[in-house]
C-alpha cells in the first residue's frame, strides 16, 4: 500500500528552502571543519593534505596558549554575563511603567547594542589609552591595555555597556507577559515589592532569564571583535580568547587543520555548558 503523502508535501515545500540554506551554509562548513581538524591541511595549490587523525586534538589539550585562552574566555563570561542580566532586569523594571520619557531612554540604552562593534571597540581602545579619558576621569596613570588583567577590565566594560540593551528589550517583553491579577492578588496578601519581585516576577519570567542566560553564555564564549580590535592578544598573546588564538593559528599561520580542531572543541563546550544550563533551569531551580 503506498502512503498517501500529499499532507506532508505542503510543509516539506515550505520547509526546503531554509533547509538548503541551513545544510549549505551550516551543516556543511561543520562537517567541513571536522574533516579538516583530522588533516594537516594545507591550502597552497597542489599541496597535498596529510591524514593526522587526533593528533591536532591532542596538541590543542596540551596547548598552555589555548587554556590561556579558554581562562580568558572564561573571565570575559564571568565578569559579563551575571551584570548583563542584573542590570537588563534593573533596567527592564524601571522602564515597564509608562511614562512620556519612557521611548527615549527605551532608546539610549538599545543604542549601543545596533552600533558596530568595530566602532565601540575602537571608541574604547582610546577610552583606556594611555592618555585616555579613563586616566584623565579618575586622575590615574594606567597603561590599561599593556596587562592582561587591566586590558581584560576594558574589554569586560565593553561587553557590559553594549550587552545590557539586549537583555532590557528581552525581559522589558518578559515582564509585560506576566499575569496582573497574580501581582493584585499579592499586594491583597500584603506583599511588599520585593516579595512580590521574588514570588511573582521571578518565577513568571524564569523561562526568559533561562534564554538570556544561555544566549549571553555562547555569546561570551565567541566574543572576538572587541578582542581583536582593543589588543589583539597583546601583550604576547595573554588577552587572546578562543577565538582570535583560533583566528591567528589559522589565517597567520595558515594551519587550517588545528584551527578546525580548536573549533570543533569549542562548539562541544558550547553544547555542553548549554545542556547543563538548560538541565538546570528545566529542573525547575527558581530562587
Amino acid at each position: 500500500m503506498v502512503p498517501n503523502l500529499r499532507p506532508f508535501l505542503a510543509p516539506a515545500l515550505f520547509i526546503a528552502p531554509g533547509f538548503l540554506l541551513f545544510s549549505a551554509f551550516i551543516l556543511y562548513p561543520m562537517g567541513q571543519a571536522v574533516l579538516m581538524s583530522l588533516f594537516d591541511w594545507q591550502v597552497v595549490a597542489g599541496a597535498t593534505s596529510t591524514f593526522v587523525g587526533l593528533a591536532n586534538y591532542v596538541r590543542a589539550l596540551d596547548d598552555p596558549q589555548l587554556w590561556l585562552s579558554l581562562s580568558n574566555s572564561g573571565v570575559y563570561m564571568l565578569f559579563t554575563v551575571p551584570p548583563q542580566i542584573a542590570l537588563g532586569l534593573g533596567i527592564a523594571l524601571l522602564l515597564r511603567e509608562k511614562s512620556p520619557a519612557q521611548p527615549l531612554f527605551r532608546v539610549l540604552y538599545y543604542l549601543p547594542v545596533v552600533t558596530s562593534w568595530v566602532v565601540v571597540s575602537l571608541l574604547f581602545k582610546y577610552l583606556f589609552a594611555d592618555r585616555g579619558l579613563v586616566n584623565f576621569a579618575l586622575g590615574l596613570e594606567v597603561s590599561w591595555l599593556s596587562e592582561r588583567w587591566t586590558a581584560l577590565v576594558a574589554i569586560c566594560a565593553l561587553g557590559v555597556w553594549k550587552g545590557v540593551g539586549w537583555s532590557m528589550m528581552i525581559f522589558i517583553a518578559a515582564l509585560q507577559g506576566v499575569p496582573q491579577s497574580l501581582i493584585e492578588a499579592s499586594k491583597i496578601d500584603g506583599a511588599n515589592p520585593w516579595q512580590r519581585f521574588v514570588s511573582v516576577t521571578i518565577p513568571a519570567i524564569w523561562p526568559t532569564v533561562a534564554f538570556v542566560t544561555v544566549m549571553l553564555v555562547i555569546g561570551g564564549l565567541n566574543v572576538f571583535t572587541s578582542v581583536q580590535a582593543i589588543t589583539d592578544g597583546a601583550p604576547g598573546g595573554q588577552t587572546d580568547v578562543v577565538l582570535t588564538y583560533l583566528y591567528r593559528e589559522t589565517f597567520k599561520f595558515l594551519d587550517f587543520g588545528y584551527g578546525s580542531a580548536i573549533a570543533v572543541l569549542l562548539t562541544l563546550l558550547v553544547f555542553v555548558l548549554s545542556a547543563i544550563q538548560l538541565r538546570f533551569f528545566r529542573n525547575g531551580a527558581t530562587p
